[in-house]
């Protein structure tokens, strides 16, 4: 269901204190705190005396205090104080899970800690560029498997039918996708060619008319996507050669975080090629972005229950193709995890020649 050798992230930066914040990854109950110095801690949430998560104690320091028996955990999940014993008992320790820094958020490696290395996280070209504005984003729980978010953000067809005031119109229902394949997830993309400007995005665009569209849906494993946002004046879009000087280009940087296999914490930002340093629209992207989301939420957490419930069986259509391409390539880098770790690992970082499928 899960593959564990790899980034995921946890929390927003700012969302994180030195409180206990106990969260479940993956299936996993952890807890969070921050130490003294300000640097993020990660610890399995249950004492090994009797699964009490530590989250219902107490931080002393840079410490964990159980509050069934007051077993005291470091940083690294030893226990360093074992009241009414006269040595620390065996086995009195807890998992420690590597974090990471970046974008803004906490990222944690939930499997191998000696695989754990932050120069593999996910990389955000445009990150710091003063060419591009920031939109922070936020985050949201949504009630189904991640893999019904993976599927949604490889599908541009359904901004038609979901996305109808916002990110769709009716030039987005027929267009034929292109998928492409490589070693690190699968790419769905579209030109549209003379088309109107979808609702959300006319009131940002710089130019008047009519445009050339391109949607372009990309999935990393196991669970970053891309979604790229382009819109140029009709006739002057293309892959090939520069851009026009009014192009609108915005990057949408989806972070799934599977909880369970019945819920995901997502997280997201945008980056801008325009209006870089205003605040008001910031405002705006993030508010119109949220109610966007929120109009997934509610059809996938409809899938889920639907998918969980079935009596009948479910179809897959032409436009599931890049979905499934994607389901199946992270199977069998989990079924690898299974067997040798390290090759899934490698597997993650390799940049192989793409593939049009």
């Amino acid at each position: 269901m899960f593959l564990r050798n790899a980034w995921y992230v946890v929390a927003e930066e700012t969302t994180l204190t030195e409180s206990l914040y106990p969260i479940t990854i993956l299936g996993e109950q952890i807890v969070l705190y921050r130490k003294l110095d300000g640097t993020p801690v990660a610890l399995e949430d249950a004492c090994p005396h009797r699964k009490l998560p530590l989250s219902m104690g107490r931080k002393i320091g840079d410490r964990i205090e159980c509050g069934y028996h007051g077993l005291t955990f470091d940083c690294s999940g030893s226990c360093v104080r074992a009241p009414g014993s006269q040595r620390i008992p065996q086995g009195a320790r807890v998992r420690s899970y590597p974090l990471a820094l970046r974008y803004g958020l906490i990222w944690i490696w939930m499997g191998d800690a000696e695989l754990a290395d932050p120069a593999s996280i996910f990389n955000v070209q445009e990150w710091g560029d003063p060419g591009w504005g920031i939109n922070r984003g936020g985050s949201m729980t949504v009630e189904c498997n991640y893999l019904y978010m993976t599927d949604n953000l490889l599908d541009p067809a359904h901004v038609a039918w979901v996305h109808q005031t916002s990110f769709g119109n009716a030039a987005c229902e027929d267009e034929p996708l292109k998928t492409i394949v490589t070693d690190a997830g699968v790419t769905v993309s579209r030109w549209m060619r003379d088309v109107e400007v979808a609702p959300f995005y006319a009131q940002f665009v710089k130019f008047s008319g009519r445009c050339d569209r391109k949607q372009h849906y990309e999935v990393h494993f196991p669970s970053c996507a891309i979604i790229k946002s382009l819109f140029s004046p009709a006739g002057t879009g293309s892959d090939e050669g520069p851009l026009h000087d009014q192009v609108f280009l915005m990057s949408s940087y989806n972070f799934m975080t599977p909880i369970d296999e019945s819920n995901t914490r997502y997280f997201w930002f945008q980056l801008r090629n325009f209006d870089q340093d205003s605040e008001e629209v910031s405002r705006q992207f993030d508010e119109s972005v949220r109610f966007a989301f929120s109009e997934d939420r509610v059809v996938l957490s409809a899938v889920q229950r639907g998918m969980t419930n079935r009596r009948t069986p479910n179809i897959d259509l032409v436009t599931d193709s890049g979905p499934l391409r994607f389901r199946r390539a992270l199977e069998k880098l989990i079924a690898q995890e299974n067997t040798s770790p390290l090759l899934a690992v490698k597997q993650l970082d390799t940049q192989s020649v793409e593939r049009e499928v």
